[in-house]
């Protein structure tokens, strides 16, 4: 059991609830988390069972622990419940302002008014999202990674009336959840990490969109270069490694072609109109049969385990 003073409540059952909740447990805390219904919160069990059951696989966890993680983490239909005794609160229902702004309030006329009320929102802004609430100065955003469970990064991202003490107890929470938590001084859009995706991927359809590389290949540049390297240093780092007279005279020629689009490009564009989305239903950029979508899931998720195995061995 963890003796760090805060207790847990997950809003929403789905990917990111359910993942983030085995977080928590798997660092000792007791998790309750709210699903919108039956079929939310039994699709939340399946997913911490079988997710329990791929770290024990990879020696994460041991079959001896799995008892009592998954015991640490209660389900409930009843906001109410939910939340009765919770002090730190992590919403993770879908991204629409208007939800979230009602999910805030109807949050708060049932807790304390210490309670802290945290969103997982990726890409609204924290003042936005507490807009209506009597104690914005207990909000903010605490942003996980999916899958939550193996990527350490939290982005916390202040509103503009987040109190320091918010924020501190948000970090010293997540510290306790052995995740590697960032603060985002300023309420920007699409706070740091997404930022920094997006920039990669509107250069890589600008470059797929002149027909410089087919988008194979542009996605093999970026997975055996800069993807390997960026798991051990930043591009901060990666800048001072390389030499800043380098970087410096690289970016005085290479910034002004990069592309400035406001908005998505054509390939980009006629996916989306013709309902091609991806994975999620087998056709995008690339073709999804079930086979392929098995493996790239199993393949990402063993690459993200091992990656957590290295951080394991660092911090012995």
């Amino acid at each position: 059991m963890n003796t760090f003073d805060e207790r847990i409540a997950i809003i929403g059952a789905g990917t990111m609830g359910h993942s983030i909740a085995l977080s928590a447990a798997m660092a000792g805390f007791e998790v309750m988390v709210w699903g919108v219904d039956e079929k939310n919160v039994e699709n939340g069990k399946k997913g911490v069972l079988e997710k329990t059951a791929v770290l024990i696989e990879n020696d994460l966890i041991q079959e001896v622990d799995k008892e009592a993680i998954t015991g640490r983490i209660e389900f409930t239909v009843s906001l109410q419940e939910c939340v009765r005794y919770a002090s730190f609160i992590i919403e993770c229902i879908p991204e629409n302002l208007g939800m979230k702004q009602k999910m805030f309030q109807d949050l708060e006329r049932l807790c304390g008014e210490n309670t802290i009320i945290a969103s997982n929102t990726s890409g609204l802004s924290p003042t936005d999202i507490a807009a209506y609430t009597n104690y914005p100065e207990k909000t903010l955003v605490t942003h996980f990674w999916n899958p939550g469970h193996l990527i350490p990064l939290v982005e916390v991202i202040k509103g503009t009336q987040t109190s320091d003490e918010t924020a501190e107890r948000a970090l010293l929470l997540l510290h306790a959840m052995n995740k590697e938590p960032i603060i985002v001084k300023k309420d920007i859009l699409g706070s740091i990490g997404n930022r920094l995706q997006y920039a990669l991927f509107r250069e890589a359809q600008f470059i797929l969109e002149q027909g410089a590389a087919d988008m194979e290949d542009i996605d093999k540049a970026a997975q055996y270069s800069i993807g390997r390297r960026l798991g051990v240093t930043g591009p901060f780092m990666s800048a001072d490694m390389g030499g800043l007279d380098v970087f410096d005279s690289i970016s005085t020629y290479l910034f002004p072609d990069l592309s400035k689009s406001d908005k998505s490009f054509p390939a980009m564009r006629n996916l989306v109109d013709t309902g091609r989305y991806g994975q999620k239903n087998g056709s995008g950029f690339y073709e999804w049969p079930e086979e392929m979508s098995q493996e790239m899931n199993k393949k990402r998720e063993q690459e993200l385990i091992d990656w957590l195995k290295k951080d394991k061995l660092s911090k012995q």
